[in-house]
Parts: C-alpha cells; sequence; structure tokens
C-alpha cells in the first residue's frame, strides 16, 4: 500500500475509534459523529460496518448486532437507538420525544419509531466474506432478523403494487431532499416552534446556512409527532399521515439486500429462491413505475403514486441492481452527464447541479456524500462500467484526503461540510483503499 493511503487508512480508522461508543448489546457500535450524532443510526451502522470489516470484522459483528438488538417485535430496524448515558436532551427529537416505550413491540432501549433505508443485509454479507470462519455463527443470528425487516418493510409498508413506502423524509436517508419538496408543501407549517420548549441541536454544531430550513424542520417534527399519535401503527397511520411516499434508493437497497439475503440463505443451507424473486418483483417495480425512459432516471412517487420530476443522486443508485443494458447505460449517461458531472476531483453531487435549485452547501441539496457515491460506485462496477467506477473511486478518495472525514462535501470546490470525523466517510474510504469493490452479492436475479 502506498504510504500516502497508508496514512489515510491510519486516519480514517483512528476516527472509527474515536467514535466508538462500548456497549452492554453484543461490545458496542459507532455514533456517526460525536458532537452533532452521539446516538446509533440505522444505516450509517450498516456503512460503518463495511469499514469495520476491512480492518476489523469482529467489531464490524458488534455494530450490525448492536443495532439488531432493538429490533422491534413487527421487524422495523429503528432508525436511532438512544443511547441512555447520553442527555436526555442532546439531541432533538430524542426519547422523550418519540416516547418508544408506550408502543406495543418496541424494544426496552429507547429508539425513535422510523425505519431508514435497509442496507443491513448487504453490509451482513460483506462481514462474513471478510473473515468467512468466524462469520457462520453471525449469519446464523442475524439472519432470522434481517428477513424479519425485510417482512415488515414489504408487509406493513407495501404501497400494494409491490413496492414499500417511507412515512418521513427521515427515513429516505436524503433528509432534506428536493424531491420532498412538493409532498412536504401539502404539511402545515406549525405555529409555535418545536413542541414542548425543545430546540434544534443541529444548529449547535454546524452553520444553518449547511441544515434544513426552520420551516421545512418545523414540518418534519409534524410529520413525526402524527406518527407517533397513531402508535407507529402502519396500518392505522398511512391512510392519516401527510408524508407518504416511494423512494427508488429505499426500494433499490431493499432488492439488494434481498439478493445478500439469497446469499446468506444459500450460505445456512436455507431456501434462497423466495429471495431472488422478491428482490426480483422489487426491481420490476421500480422499473414500470419509478424509471423514466425519456428521463434516463429512476423517480420517487408521490401519495397520488405520480413520479417527482427531480433528478436526486436517489435515482442512480438503482444501478447496484440487476438492470436491463439500455437501462444501466442510461443511467450510466446521468452520472457522466452535466447533471451529476462525474469527475475525479469531487463525489457525485446529491442533485442535479443544472437546476436553478441546486444549493451547494444546504444539507441533501445539492452537496456531494461519501455513501451516495459509493453504492453508485458498487453499481458501476456491477454493470461493468470499470473506467467510470475507476474515476469515481479516485474522486472520493482525492475528496477525503484533502477536506478529511467530513459529512459532507462542496460538489463543486470539495471543501468539507456538515460534522468532522464522520464515521461512514472513514469506514467506506477504507472499504475503497482495498482497490477492488467489496465482494458483495451479485446474484443474477430471475426475471
Amino acid at each position: 500500500m502506498p504510504d500516502g493511503d497508508a496514512t489515510l487508512r491510519r486516519e480514517a480508522i483512528d476516527v472509527l475509534l474515536g467514535n466508538w461508543e462500548d456497549d452492554d448489546r453484543e461490545g458496542g457500535y459507532t455514533v456517526p459523529s460525536r458532537r452533532l450524532y452521539p446516538h446509533q443510526w440505522s444505516w450509517d451502522s450498516a456503512f460503518t460496518a463495511i469499514g469495520w470489516a476491512r480492518v476489523a470484522p469482529e467489531r464490524a459483528r458488534h455494530e450490525l448486532e448492536s443495532l439488531l438488538d432493538s429490533q422491534w417485535a413487527d421487524g422495523r430496524v429503528p432508525q436511532i437507538v438512544f443511547n441512555p448515558s447520553v442527555a436526555r436532551d442532546a439531541y432533538f427529537p430524542g426519547p422523550d420525544f418519540w416516547c418508544s416505550r408506550e408502543a406495543p413491540g418496541a424494544p426496552e432501549r429507547e429508539t425513535s419509531g422510523l425505519v431508514q433505508p435497509p442496507l443491513h443485509a448487504v453490509a451482513a454479507w460483506a462481514v462474513h466474506c471478510a473473515e468467512p470462519g468466524l462469520g457462520l455463527p453471525f449469519l446464523r443470528r442475524v439472519y432470522p432478523r434481517l428477513r424479519a425487516q425485510h417482512d415488515y418493510l414489504l408487509r406493513e409498508r407495501s404501497d400494494g403494487a409491490g413496492l414499500a413506502v417511507i412515512v418521513h423524509p427521515w427515513e429516505s436517508g436524503l433528509d432534506n431532499s428536493p424531491a420532498w419538496d412538493a409532498e412536504l408543501a401539502r404539511v402545515p407549517v406549525p405555529s409555535g416552534g418545536l413542541p414542548g420548549g425543545h430546540r434544534r441541536r443541529d444548529l449547535d454544531h454546524v452553520a444553518a446556512a449547511e441544515r434544513p430550513t426552520v420551516d421545512d424542520y418545523a414540518r418534519y417534527i409534524a410529520i413525526a409527532q402524527a406518527y407517533r399519535d397513531h402508535g407507529y401503527r402502519d396500518a392505522v397511520a398511512l391512510p392519516a399521515l401527510p408524508f407518504v411516499v416511494v423512494d427508488p434508493l429505499f426500494n433499490a437497497l431493499l432488492a439488494w439486500a434481498e439478493e445478500a439475503l439469497a446469499k446468506i440463505a444459500d450460505v445456512l443451507g436455507e431456501p434462497s429462491e423466495p429471495h431472488l424473486h422478491r428482490a426480483a418483483q422489487v426491481r420490476d417495480a421500480l422499473l414500470s413505475r419509478s424509471y423514466d425512459p425519456a428521463a434516463g432516471h429512476f423517480f420517487a412517487l408521490g401519495r397520488d403514486g405520480e413520479r417527482v420530476v427531480e433528478h436526486t443522486v436517489a435515482g442512480l443508485v438503482p444501478l447496484v441492481l440487476d438492470l436491463p443494458d439500455e437501462v444501466a447505460d442510461a443511467l450510466v449517461r446521468g452520472v457522466t452527464g452535466p447533471r451529476f458531472a462525474l469527475s475525479d476531483r469531487v463525489p457525485l453531487p446529491s442533485y442535479d447541479r443544472t437546476s436553478a435549485r441546486f444549493d451547494r452547501t444546504r444539507y441533501w441539496r445539492g452537496p456531494a456524500w461519501v455513501n451516495t457515491s459509493w453504492l453508485v460506485l458498487q453499481g458501476l462496477e456491477r454493470h461493468g462500467r470499470h473506467t467510470e467506477a475507476a474515476t469515481l473511486r479516485a474522486a472520493l478518495l482525492a475528496t477525503v484526503r484533502r477536506a478529511a472525514f467530513r459529512e459532507y462535501f462542496d460538489p463543486v470546490s470539495g471543501l468539507g461540510r456538515g460534522s468532522a470525523d464522520f464515521s461512514w466517510s472513514a469506514a467506506l474510504s477504507l472499504d475503497l483503499l482495498v482497490g477492488e469493490p467489496t465482494p458483495l452479492p451479485l446474484a443474477t436475479v430471475p426475471g
């Protein structure tokens, strides 16, 4: 490994060690960042486990099992698992807002009631591949939990046409995406600020220009409160909630994770075909409903089922799936074209650079993120676009070398934004430094 790569690897490991939290749940986990995000976040732990697998597979196993230890009885894996040793008001909305202990089927550890993109089976497979001998008992422990996670999403969150819905922008992972603007505009801005005299804690650590606006944050809280007040019971909540959408990234990762479950099932001697069948069903529903052949892009679907025509990086993530050549080619044209402008200097922006609403600074409305670019890179590799993948890999590594492991980056200058010492930026850099794609599941999905 070149000296520069060895230095970056050591720095990335130091970030993960600094963010490691010892815990009584299967050994510990990694917080996204010490200051802004002092608890455990769901898809952050999936990305972080992929990085830990490259250097410390035991910690990677602890990362995922500690999260799954707080799975709800209905199968949902919560967006946030709260650390009881952290002040209850250190993050808002915190445990006193979510009131998870009042909900049926919630775990003993306090959590939020939302979910996040289901990347966890993909991470579990990567963790197993890093240390197969020791990973087999791990797979036996996590497989039923991961299967229950997917069962929940495809049962309780079904849109009735083969895809899973999300009930809050936070569930997309791309919280402040312009794809949610039209749906959010239907949510009245609550008067009187945040409930219960709470205040936003994110602005204590990051400039307001980089975070969601006051009105958008008020809407986020109103949506979360409505879901909470329905007891997190999807059957009664979904018809009444002000925000119910289909996200292409969320569903692409669900299908990809079903492929991972098929791999895991094979190793465990369990039937793999049901997982491949479900992966194909979700993929085909995305192709028929979310993909626009004229635009060459996957779009979110609003409550009415209409496509939300906003070109976000989420619409490129279905590249991780087994797509028809013409669809993959169109997505690659999107990656390299003016909207996302692939280069070896900076990762992909989160939003269309040609839009008048493109914002280089504000959270998910333009800034580049390591995790979404990493996902697109995996898709490029899957479809044999190795030149484009190498360019994106170079951009990711050049950016963290220049600006360190920030939460996100200016997509033009590469300047670091958001929190410093961000875990998934460090973890996925460790994966990229290996020089080859992570051995993630590439099973052929039946048509």
